[in-house]
């Protein structure tokens, strides 16, 4: 388990490379993050080659815990960046390392849990795992030459990380009788509204239907839900349901 809660989650989605792996983790170890999470590793897990690649770190990699699918990684979470090099047309903020690992830290010491998505080396992530996240970060690299090996991005947030946890005061804002709510209810929220959408014929024409239950998605996770929140939203849209049905 992670040395202390008070840290981002890093999810490696289907990394390619176990020897990339065993690189982030080290990376990782160099400024006291633990907390690692694989989706759908290509070569399978676990794996010998991360851990001889990861040196000192190995621990880190036993501790690591792999999923089958993004969903179940961040299911817990608050709050979720996505890596990115390339423009996206989905609308997201956008932070700088340093503007986001500031972020990072507030969100946590508020009571957040906050997971940051690192994509495949080749092609990085897809808009349907971009689409989950509340956030991106964009590394400026060179416009000629965008391509960031896993290790080295994981290196960069990790030592913003380690750089602002050092100058800063860590205390902690608590919700008044409620928390945050989890990806996991959120994604609760967005089916619950998509099925009832879906039966009240919202997503018309059917050529355009994909795009717009997207932006739905998109909505959902830009906003800032508490679990009170949540319950709130289900049950309005049970009231309404049940007032149809009941009719005038």
């Amino acid at each position: 388990m992670p040395l202390t809660a008070l840290q981002p989650s890093f999810v490696l989605v289907r990394p390619q490379m176990a020897e990339n792996i065993g690189a982030a983790a080290r990376a990782m170890w160099n400024f006291e993050l633990d907390d690692m999470r694989v989706v759908a590793a290509r070569d399978g897990w676990p794996s010998k080659k991360a851990i001889a690649m990861a040196s000192g770190a190995g621990r880190l990699l036993e501790e690591a815990r792999h999923f089958n699918d993004l969903e179940s990684a961040i299911g817990d979470c608050h709050f979720t960046f996505a890596t990115t090099a390339r423009v996206r047309s989905l609308e997201k903020p956008v932070y700088s390392p340093e503007e986001a690992i500031q972020l990072v830290f507030e969100k946590i010491n508020f009571g957040h849990k906050v997971s940051i998505l690192f994509g495949p080396e080749r092609a990085g992530l897809e808009n349907k795992e971009i689409v989950k996240a509340n956030a991106f970060i964009s590394v400026p690299v060179n416009p000629k030459f965008p391509s960031l090996n896993l290790a080295q991005c994981i290196l960069i947030l990790s030592y913003e990380w380690r750089r602002i946890s050092i100058v800063e005061n860590v205390s902690r804002a608590k919700l008044c009788k409620t928390e945050w709510a989890t990806k996991e209810e959120v994604n609760r929220l967005s089916v619950h509204y998509e099925n009832c959408l879906e039966q009240a014929g919202y997503f018309f024409p059917q050529t355009k239907a994909a795009g717009m239950k997207v932006s739905l998605r998109n909505m959902w996770s830009r906003l800032p839900l508490t679990r009170v929140d949540i319950q709130i939203f289900h049950g309005m849209l049970r009231q309404m349901v049940r007032r149809k049905e009941k009719g005038p």
